[in-house]
């Protein structure tokens, strides 16, 4: 059987943690900043573990995992 690809699009997004979990940033820190106050900002530039609802579809987008 042939080997299965990785989704690029999904091994440039997300970085996986030392217990297997997957990080990935947050939307809506690249414009339109001036009318969202700052706690907003500072909560949208750091990185977040990706739900459990999402589990299956990451895992099928990175058949051998992330290096």
């Amino acid at each position: 059987m042939p080997k299965q690809k990785t989704r690029k699009c999904a091994a440039k997004r997300l970085k996986k943690t030392g217990t297997g979990k997957y990080m990935h940033h947050r939307a809506g820190s690249r414009h339109l900043l001036t009318c969202k106050n700052a706690k907003r900002k500072r909560r949208l530039g750091k990185s977040v573990v990706v739900k459990d609802t999402e589990m299956r579809r990451i895992e099928a987008a990175l058949p051998y995992g992330l290096k």
